[in-house]
């Protein structure tokens, strides 16, 4: 095994319960941490909770507990939904975790002693829901200009990171480096951004105490920005265990929701920069979700829990429509109307059902074993031809993070079979003994497509390819496959035994 890639979700508030968009990361991210261990990678990927700041604070207030209790009672819940959703995470943090919080107080410490922090007085906007200072020209209509919401006027003695010292120097390696912020059009807002003047950054509060205190001045708790940032080195033992933290650092995707991609394509690099760190390879912020044309928010009652759909479709398919339906660096729109469609157009129609009818022959036709193929023919060359060309696609595709698009090439594989199938037609020749070797190649071919294809749309539906893989007679696990040697044409043994289960989609009524 080679190099550890390192991917992260950013770590979700626990003022809330998870939803279609909390959990949009973290299938993207899961999709991206599956396809990197099928190409052979060690694979370390990172999700978790963030449990500080005023905000959870108020929620549990709100609900008459002390934050701690609260954070320990919705944690469950994230961990539920990534269960459900078949998230295949490595670790899972937590900032009230004491190994989050050792390595937290050691880096506030390293940047102290280095002067990078002092002490000065805060005065200026707040955004408790986003935990974000804001100036008075980023004010919207007398709002958060993320999230609308009423923002309040603060003053209090905070501790300060020296964040204009580092400026110039973050804007240098955006700039030089074009691949660090995606999309493009968010790595324009970015240098804009910084371009505008940078502040330095307040880090810590005294107005509340839920946080992590400062290991300087036990008055004050760390920000939540600056405390959250940390668990993607916390998690991998900074400080504490260097020999693995360097195995893994740095991080070569951060996925985050464009709303907080200024921390980290600002704030975080800066604050990397001043402990002398290796920044991460890559950021990429994607865009919002919206319910039927609408913001999701509580007040409309369309706030959309994973469950309520998993149970009604399933994991797998849920997997496929957030992943085919949008393009991920844009804002997308999610419609019940477009799931149903997906899922009876290319799940049950194109993928079940092609599944369904070359398992279905082959036992009909040859007692479930793989049968021997014999020549190959125009056609049977024409489909071993194209896997090399979706691979390659495919390949490209998800290091653009374009899942819409690989799974478009996946698919160009669907089609292909479906038409094998119909062009070669094997239950025309059933019946003519003199037409049994044509008829064991179109199975064979048939059978084989269908294992490479269960190769291919296993990042995205985990469950589906291992029970095609299975079903077309593999013994070997799909987690132990790789690719692209795993795609090469052949790997089916003739005399293995198939086998049939459940409908892999069943259609649903429109």
């Amino acid at each position: 095994m080679g190099e550890v890639f390192y991917v992260t979700t950013p770590i979700y508030y626990v003022n809330d319960m998870p939803h279609i968009g909390t959990a949009y990361t973290t299938v993207a991210a899961d999709a991206v941490a599956r396809y990197q261990r099928l190409k052979g990678r060690r694979v370390f990927f990172l999700t978790g909770t963030d449990e500080h700041g005023q905000k959870v604070a108020q929620a549990a207030a709100e609900r008459n507990q002390n934050p701690q209790d609260w954070a320990d009672s919705m944690v469950p819940h994230f961990k539920e939904t990534w269960r459900i959703l078949n998230i295949s995470n490595d670790d899972f943090i937590r900032t009230t975790d004491n190994r989050h919080t050792k390595v937290a107080q050691v880096f506030i410490q390293k940047l102290k002693d280095k002067g990078d922090i002092y002490l000065g007085t805060y005065e200026g906007w707040y955004c408790v829901y986003d935990e974000s200072f804001l100036l008075s020209s980023q004010i919207v209509d007398g709002g958060c200009p993320e999230c609308r919401r009423p923002v309040e006027w603060v003053k209090e003695e905070n501790y300060f990171f020296r964040l204009s010292k580092y400026a110039d120097r973050v804007l240098k390696h955006i700039e030089e480096n074009p691949d660090f912020v995606q999309p493009e059009s968010r790595r324009n807002e970015v240098i804009s951004f910084i371009k505008s003047g940078l502040s330095d950054q307040s880090i810590s509060r005294t107005s509340f105490t839920w946080g992590i205190p400062l290991p300087f001045d036990a008055r004050h708790v760390m920000y939540v920005w600056f405390d959250a940032l940390l668990n993607y080195i916390s998690a991998i033992d900074f400080g504490s265990n260097m020999k693995r933290f360097e195995e893994i650092w740095p991080a070569d995707l951060h996925l985050v929701g464009k709303e907080i991609l200024r921390f980290h394509a600002i704030i975080w690099p800066a604050m990397l920069f001043a402990a002398e760190l290796p920044l991460p390879k890559r950021i990429f912020a994607h865009g919002w979700l919206t319910v039927e044309g609408q913001k999701m928010s509580k007040s409309l009652g369309n706030v959309i829990a994973p469950k309520e759909l998993v149970d009604e479709y399933g994991a797998d398919a849920y997997r496929y429509y957030f992943l085919r339906e949008f393009s991920f660096g844009i804002d997308g729109n999610f419609s019940r109307r477009t799931l149903l469609g997906r899922y009876n157009a290319e799940l049950a129609n194109d993928l079940g059902n092609l599944s369904s009818r070359v398992l279905t022959m082959v036992m009909k036709y040859r007692d479930g074993i793989v049968p021997e193929p014999k020549a190959s023919g125009a056609e049977e060359n024409r489909l071993r031809e194209i896997i090399p060309e979706i691979l390659a696609k495919l390949d490209v595709k998800m290091a653009a993070l374009a899942f819409n698009e690989a799974l478009s090439a996946v698919w160009d594989l669907v089609h292909a079979l479906n038409r094998y199938v119909d062009v070669s037609a094997p239950w025309s020749i059933a019946s003519d003994p003199s037409k049994k070797k044509e008829l064991d190649t179109i199975l064979y071919t048939s059978l084989e497509g269908l294992r490479i294809l269960a190769l291919l749309i296993y990042p995205f539906m985990p469950e589906t390819g291992r029970k095609i893989w299975e079903r077309t007679g593999m013994s070997e696990k799909i987690t132990q496959a790789r690719i692209p040697e795993a795609a090469n044409w052949g790997a089916l043994r003739p005399g293995s035994k198939i086998v049939t289960g459940e409908p892999l989609f069943p259609r649903k009524p429109e």
